[in-house]
């Protein structure tokens, strides 16, 4: 049964019973509305009658009855209320409890700081490839974290602690989305100081904060309005263009996509050029570019380019094809 049921059922058991009592010692015994229901909570609590005992026969025959039969429906009644808010207790502690044992088990994880619009639209997609927690502060966000099973952890993203609770330390990333801008560059620098390692992506709503939270440790820096604007623009100057981009999203195309793909020192097309490499014929995949250990970024790399460990391929395809180039890059295959 609904805990709101539960707990509906007790109470119209509580009033009815009150009710019953009150009225019966109204009628029965004479007495004032208010000793007629201070007289009914005395007989059934079962405490003993002191300043007040029925005076006539049917009185005392209406009290043996309502101690008899009132007395176990009180008792039931307050026992559904208390069962749901005692489990109701007792399942947020132990619930929270193995939150918390998750998160401390975490290594190489995420943080997501801020679960508004931005916040929620990344932990949705990057929730099946990458473990990742979330700090919020507001209750009834809370909940809607907790409805879609995502850890978390409640409170202040600018409070050094609580970020050290999200894990900060053994943190592979982090992305602060909160509204304010001051806010993601103080949490951009304290995470910075505690972990200087951390990859961290910053949301600017004011392209002049850009710079200073480039200036505070993070990687990279993205304006939600500007990066709108720009995806609106291209759409009316290269509508082909941006059709392509569309078909290489997961969620608009579940076959097509575009993925990065390392390679491993095990690997072996480590030190094969392209041609010979078979990428294309093994996986049917195209290599877009190739991002270097250096940061230089080849594009549209000749048949000729020899693969290096630790280059990073941009490549498209299908997700099967995709999947087996990086079974290659691994050196699993």
């Amino acid at each position: 049964m609904h805990h709101f049921k539960r707990i509906a059922l007790g109470f119209f058991f509580l009033i009815f019973l009150l009710s019953v009592g009150t009225l019966g010692f109204y009628f029965i015994e004479g007495l004032s509305f208010f000793k007629a229901l201070y007289f009914t909570v005395i007989t059934i609590s079962t405490v003993g009658y002191g300043d007040i005992v029925p005076q006539t026969e049917a009185g005392k025959v209406f009290a043996i009855f309502l101690i008899l039969g009132g007395a176990g429906l009180f008792f039931y009644a307050f026992g559904l209320i208390s069962e749901v808010v005692l489990s109701g207790t007792i399942q947020n502690v132990f619930g929270r409890r193995q939150v918390e044992k998750k998160i401390q088990a975490l290594k190489d994880h995420y943080i997501v700081c801020g679960y508004g619009r931005i916040g929620k639209h990344i932990c949705n997609l990057i929730a099946r490839e990458l473990p990742f927690v979330v700090i919020e502060n507001d209750p009834a966000v809370i909940e809607e974290i907790e409805a879609e099973g995502f850890l978390f952890i409640e409170g202040d993203a600018t409070n050094e602690e609580v970020l050290i609770k999200a894990g900060i330390e053994r943190a592979r990333g982090l992305v602060t989305v909160l509204r304010s801008d001051a806010d993601n560059v103080y949490i951009t620098l304290t995470a910075r100081s505690l972990n200087p390692r951390i990859f961290i992506m910053a949301r600017a709503d004011d392209e002049k904060v850009v710079k200073r939270l480039r200036q505070a440790g993070a990687n990279k820096v993205f304006s939600p309005y500007l990066i709108g604007a720009r995806r609106m623009a291209l759409a009316l100057l290269r509508p082909a263009v941006t059709d392509f981009l569309e078909l290489t999203t997961p969620e608009i195309n579940l076959e097509l996509q575009l993925e990065e793909v390392r390679l491993c020192p095990k690997s072996s097309l480590v030190g094969k050029d392209l041609i010979s490499s078979r990428i294309r014929e093994i996986s049917g995949a195209i290599i877009l570019a190739v991002k270097k250990l250096s940061g230089d970024m080849v594009f549209n790399p000749p048949p000729q380019y020899v693969l290096e460990s630790g280059d990073v391929l941009i490549a498209l395809g299908e997700r099967k094809g995709l999947a087996r180039l990086e079974e290659l890059a691994s050196g699993k295959k």
